[in-house]
């Protein structure tokens, strides 16, 4: 986790994280657990080899704290891009629906014998969207200050 210096006023820093193996993608794949986005805030830069995505994430790293303060759980706008991505596809989604609004439970990787391999966003309703990539290389990195989410909790898991 390193700190951005956008926030010098004191304030909590953003997350900024980089994924670049197997164990690194379960970390930040519950960090972006239940974090919804609209299907028009993903985008696919073929030339550049990236896929992004402007989701709405929980805290989750402040839960414990937030629980143990008396505080609302709080949400937080954040990039979540693939870099080294030959391929994009999905299912199970209406990628022409303008309001689509998606909620992601996790990312997975499945490698290759060559040393590719594929990501898979499982999104909530049996959607998914598959990242054809050469290599693991994501980034996480939040772009706004947190807000106190709508619903002032976060999704109930089973521990």
């Amino acid at each position: 986790m390193t700190t951005d210096a956008r926030f010098e006023d004191g304030a909590e820093r953003p997350l900024r994280l980089k994924a670049e193996g197997s164990e690194d993608i379960t970390v930040l794949s519950a960090l972006a657990q239940d974090a919804v986005f609209p299907m028009s805030e993903t985008t696919w830069k073929p030339t550049q080899r990236r896929f992004a995505v402007l989701l709405n994430r929980f805290r989750w790293e402040d839960l414990p704290a937030a629980k143990r303060l008396g505080r609302d759980v709080e949400r937080v706008r954040a990039v979540l891009a693939f870099d080294d991505v030959t391929k994009v596809t999905s299912s199970g989604l209406d990628r022409n629906d303008p309001d689509l609004v998606l909620s992601l439970l996790s990312i997975t990787w499945q490698p290759s014998e060559d040393g590719a391999g594929r990501f898979e966003l499982t999104l909530a309703g049996d959607g998914t969207i598959a990242l054809d990539a050469e290599c693991i290389n994501i980034t996480l990195q939040d772009v706004t200050r947190p807000y106190i989410a709508p619903s002032r909790k976060a999704p109930n898991h089973p521990e």
